[in-house]
């Protein structure tokens, strides 16, 4: 591998939103773990978020976290419904913090795709006998046979569920995150109003781009008015959706102009997920090119995500500006320590846990001061 000697690559220079400031752009993907009971977070949630700060990503971003028990993709998801599920939380975000690393949680409603069993057992739709509950969605359209038929919002459901987003935002700030993202992606409650797939509303809601989009601009007001002015709020988004006639690159760039107007800070760019069985071009860093669209077109920080496994690749993605963050998930989950090792390809320094320091590699030693302040 080819070093670059003098300069600091980009992947490991400092990147800072509103009054955050990130050590490298290097950040752990939000991902689900199906380990909680009643939306709790566990040991496992401190051990697996904290090994990742320990091994030197900038950022780490908790996983799907539903704003309401009815939110939850299943049983087992995440919560941050209720003030109960804030220590648990806090604990993580200040250990987070001891490691140098920025503390993000998203925040999300997983609408019709919902009310499901753990996805380690036979995956089903959970009975009422089993904890379930009725799910909710844009129409009355299920996201498969292997799915639930979902209740269309009304104007009062809708409304109600803004104001969940909206505390879920205040306790957030209460557990000491440095930011929220909004997950309006993957074929979740928010992405099934961007879609006229599954949107088929004929009120306010739904059938123009101007109706489709205001449930998710409604949730960012809400959020943005109960966020700290001096935090960063990103916002996940699926750029396309794969399939004819549904939300597409066009009208996600058309978004991202009016996420930028209403105070968002960092658009981060997945895909798909909506519809089922669709066909995706799957190869490294295959989203890349709808951050760089979103960033250059929308004049937005973007985040890019999805089969980003190698150090140059993912310091390409900065350099050329194609993304301001490189987002890692599954790469994550078999190294931990991906950042570390990235830097020691780098020759670069990194920021070394102090009781690691003893297997630094030589010119490693010395951690990067990360001040404790926002």
């Amino acid at each position: 591998m080819e070093h670059l000697a003098s300069m600091t690559p980009p992947l490991f220079s400092s990147f800072q939103l509103r009054s955050v400031r990130f050590a490298n752009r290097i950040g752990v993907s939000p991902m689900c773990q199906y380990s909680s009971e009643d939306g709790f977070a566990t040991d496992w949630h401190l051990v697996h978020l904290g090994a990742r700060a320990q091994g030197g990503a900038g950022l780490v971003i908790l996983e799907a976290s539903a704003v309401t028990p009815e939110g939850r993709i299943s049983s087992v998801d995440l919560g941050i419904w209720k003030d109960e599920h804030i220590p648990a939380l806090a604990r993580i975000a200040g250990f987070l913090h001891s490691q140098g690393a920025r503390a993000g949680i998203q925040l999300a409603h997983a609408g019709r795709k919902g009310g499901m069993s753990s996805p380690f057992i036979v995956e089903h739709v959970l009975s009422l006998a089993e904890g379930g509950w009725q799910t909710v969605a844009p129409s009355a359209i299920a996201f498969s046979p292997a799915y639930s038929v979902p209740s269309a919002l009304d104007a009062a459901g809708i409304a109600a569920t803004v104001q969940a987003f909206r505390l879920a935002a205040r306790r957030a700030q209460t557990a000491g995150f440095d930011l929220v993202e909004i997950h309006a992606a993957h074929g979740y409650l928010l992405h099934q109003f961007l879609s006229p797939l599954a949107n088929k509303r004929t009120d306010a809601y739904g059938g123009s781009f101007e109706n489709r989009t205001r449930f998710v601009l409604e949730v960012v007001d809400a959020v943005r008015a109960e966020w700290p002015a001096d935090l960063p709020l990103f916002i996940r988004i699926s750029a396309t959706d794969w399939a004819d006639g549904g939300w597409n690159i066009d009208e996600s760039v058309q978004l991202a102009h009016l996420l930028r107007d209403h105070g968002v800070d960092l658009v981060d760019v997945s895909s798909g997920a909506l519809v089922p069985n669709v066909q995706i071009p799957l190869g490294p860093g295959y989203q890349v090119p709808f951050a760089a669209r979103i960033r250059k077109e929308a004049g937005i920080a973007t985040a890019a995500v999805g089969l980003i496994t190698d150090a140059e690749q993912a310091n390409a993605i900065v350099a050329n500006g194609e993304a301001d963050l490189v987002l890692l998930a599954r790469e994550m989950l078999r190294d931990p320590y991906w950042p570390l090792h990235a830097a020691a390809a780098f020759e670069e320094t990194a920021t070394w846990p102090k009781q690691y320091l003893r297997a630094a590699p030589r010119g490693s030693e010395k951690r990067i001061p990360i001040d404790d302040g926002n």
